[in-house]
């Protein structure tokens, strides 16, 4: 007995010892002072990605998660699960674009490890698709990534921007549609992980502008993921002949967007002050020069080329929820403007990272429209008044927008549990056809159905909540829930098909999103509420639709799952901090955790506009409060946690997933796992080889069942 009771004793002390437990972090205080307040950081080291001592404790950290994640119970199930339903012959076609009689695409087609770009005749014959660019013929390993296509006016050529490990930051390449060769020169340092890039073809296609990042000996080291300006480039001519067209006098965190008028010459160029929401345009007109035509305080948040030199604008000046202006070009100015679409109670769907909201056609303007998370397509003549639109599926998003002429468009459609799909509406017919770019799910959500409820904030703001689940579902209790939520930059969060659900409904569990402060769902004012000073609302709402899940009956606490990532693994670190008592797991991607030190960071400069920065004392105040690194607190029960991140992350440092990963390790009392996966060959998800997809959800996978005891 006396025996039985010594290896207990020695079986507890070692459990508690690194050899079964993550590997242990060394501490180093550093003290930063800000505003005369003292903040210590014990793990600040963490931030030097050159220090070997730092390669070695994520490369620790990273085999101890790995191991711990692939021994978990049914892994190998799950691996045949996901690799099934990732691999299975479903092909999806993406950012199309129509030049001169041909349709460009992005192909998904598994099991390759990456898209392929195509052309084909129209939406009706991928059977006569050509590959322009295979990526695994130029990358074996699966490491290359197409971040961005232009193809030329008359469609022979295609310059596309191609980068490495998930880095995104891009060289421009010029292939021949016809053969599919490479031809002229590479355009280096186009596309960057910060400010993005863009590309816009002469009408004759023998040259292009295109966004240009310095080069080396241009500026110091720490300047060269800024001052992005606008080059033209002549094919046939060295790159070190390229011309500079505008961007000298640009803000440092310029985010810049091409278009070229077709036929005309001109060029106009959307300047965004980082990643404030905040835009400038200019025109490059026929005479070659160039005209400001919006300022950063005009509110003018999207422009685009319309018929008979006019420009179509998306105007938020005393309308939150936009309204659409039309300028002519030859004095584009406000003042003189026409309203042709007046603000409504919906919002006007501005993205300027994705596609264009507004779309012109010949005789009418296709809009997309945000009604609080779903998406619809509105249609209006050139003078402003309504048409009848297209038939769209209930709960669901509109993708992009593309004119294949006679004012007919193609048009993408989604839904929680309906795959994307590719629809032709003509509007003079008043038609709308599926294409043959349909996505086929190798899983069935007939027994699904998707309800919208609201939770209730703090401050009674009604978020809404989108809940997919069997139906029939009892609302006991009894269901594992997993939520997910972001919150930020203005970004609609819409709803989106994804296969591998229908493993997280087998389980039986139920699957909801929330609508949050933050995002642009009910408009500007939406965005704001949740912004700077106000960001705390954003919290209050995710948890809030915690609280309603659980109230409504669907879930507990020790059956409650959330999830987010990027800003919305901020989110998930505000929860952990905020809310320990409410979720049993959390899954956290490249998130941003440490928020007095994000801005240190290329690309925490060009966040500031939305969070704000620590040389302000109101903000300094704000980020502090909700920090997550910053408010981890010892001896605490908090639940299990994944964190996953790619090391070559240009969007947010791998470093807030270090720092966060050590502090709450150490802090935890409950003894449940706190892990941290790293992918080498990855950065913020861009151009993620399908390998490692399969990888990650795997883990992802597994570690929620098991956690959640399913």
């Amino acid at each position: 007995m006396r025996k039985a009771k010594l290896l207990l004793v020695l079986l507890t002390f070692l459990a508690g010892c690194s050899v079964y437990g993550p590997p242990q972090t060394p501490k180093a205080a550093v003290v930063n002072e800000y505003h005369g307040v003292k903040v210590v950081d014990q793990y600040q080291w963490l931030e030097d990605w050159d220090d070997q001592r730092v390669q070695s404790w994520s490369d620790e950290q990273n085999a101890y998660a790995r191991k711990k994640l692939d021994n978990l119970p049914g892994v190998e199930e799950l691996r045949e699960q996901v690799t099934k339903i990732l691999t299975a012959q479903s092909v999806s076609y993406y950012s199309l674009c129509r030049r001169e009689g041909k349709l460009f695409a992005m192909k998904r087609q598994p099991p390759l490890e990456q898209p392929l770009l195509v052309v084909m005749p129209s939406a009706q014959e991928p059977q006569s698709e050509r590959i322009i660019v295979d990526l695994v013929k130029i990358d074996p390993g699966a490491s290359t990534s197409i971040d961005f296509y232009v193809p030329s006016p008359d469609g022979s050529l295609v310059a596309v921007s191609l980068s490495v490990g998930g880095s995104e930051s891009g060289d421009v390449h010029v292939y021949s549609v016809k053969t599919g060769e490479q031809i002229g020169e590479v355009i280096a340092r186009v596309n960057g992980g910060t400010a993005g890039g863009d590309l816009a073809w002469t009408p004759d296609g023998k040259g292009f502008y295109y966004t240009r990042y310095p080069r080396a000996g241009e500026r110091p080291a720490e300047d060269m993921d800024f001052y992005q300006q606008v080059w033209f480039h002549k094919m046939g001519t060295p790159p070190g002949e390229d011309r500079y067209e505008i961007g000298s006098d640009f803000p440092r965190i310029a985010e810049i967007k091409l278009e070229a008028e077709t036929g005309s010459g001109r060029v106009l160029v959307t300047v965004q002050y980082g990643d404030s929401g905040r835009f400038a345009h200019y025109v490059r007109t026929l005479r070659r020069q160039w005209k400001q035509i919006t300022d950063y305080d005009d509110q003018i948040v999207q422009a685009t080329f319309g018929p008979d030199d006019t420009i179509f604008v998306i105007s938020r000046a005393d309308a939150s929820r936009g309204k659409i202006l039309k300028l002519t070009l030859a004095d584009a100015s406000l003042d003189e403007a026409q309203i042709i679409v007046p603000e409504g109670d919906d919002s006007i769907v501005s993205d300027f990272a994705g596609h264009p909201p507004i779309v012109v056609t010949s005789n009418r303007l296709y809009v997309t429209y945000q009604l609080g998370g779903p998406s619809e397509i509105r249609i209006f003549d050139l003078r402003g008044q309504r048409q009848a639109g297209p038939e769209i599926l209930p709960v669901s998003s509109v993708g992009q927008i593309v004119a294949v002429g006679d004012d007919a468009v193609l048009y993408s459609n989604s839904s929680y549990i309906e795959p994307a799909a590719w629809y032709l509406f003509r509007p003079d017919e008043g038609t709308t056809v599926k294409t043959a770019l349909v996505t086929e799910s190798p899983v069935n959500f007939s027994d699904c159905e998707v309800v919208r409820e609201y939770a209730t904030s703090k401050d009674g703001t009604k978020v809404p909540v989108n809940i997919v689940r069997r139906k029939g579902v009892k609302l006991d209790g009894s269901n594992p829930v997993l939520l997910g939520g972001y919150g930020g930059y203005g970004i609609n969060i819409e709803p989106r098909f994804s296969a591998l659900r229908r493993i997280w409904i087998d389980h039986g569990g139920v699957y909801a999103q929330a609508n949050l402060r933050g995002g642009g769902e009910f408009g500007e004012q939406w965005h704001k509420e949740g912004m700077l000073t106000n960001k705390q609302n954003v919290f209050d709402d995710f948890g809030a639709a915690m609280q309603y899940m659980i109230d409504a009956g669907y879930t507990t606490p020790e059956k409650l799952a959330i999830v987010g990532g990027s800003n919305g693994g901020l989110l998930m670190g505000a929860m952990i901090t905020q809310h320990p008592e409410l979720c049993r797991v959390v899954l956290s991607s490249v998130g941003i955790y440490d928020m007095l030190r994000v801005e240190l960071a290329p690309n925490g400069e060009f966040n500031i506009p939305e969070f704000g920065t620590v040389k302000n004392i109101d903000q300094f105040r704000a980020l502090y409060a909700y920090s997550p690194y910053h408010n981890v607190t010892d001896r605490t029960a908090y639940p299990s946690v994944l964190f996953l991140t790619g090391a070559n992350d240009p969007r947010v440092d791998p470093m807030h997933s270090r720092k966060m990963t050590a502090r709450l390790q150490a802090a935890t009392s409950s003894g449940r796992p706190v892990l941290l996966r790293t992918s080498s060959k990855t950065g913020h998800g861009s151009g993620t080889p399908l390998t490692e997809q399969i990888d990650r959800s795997v883990h992802y996978h597994a570690f929620l069942l098991n956690e959640l005891g399913l």
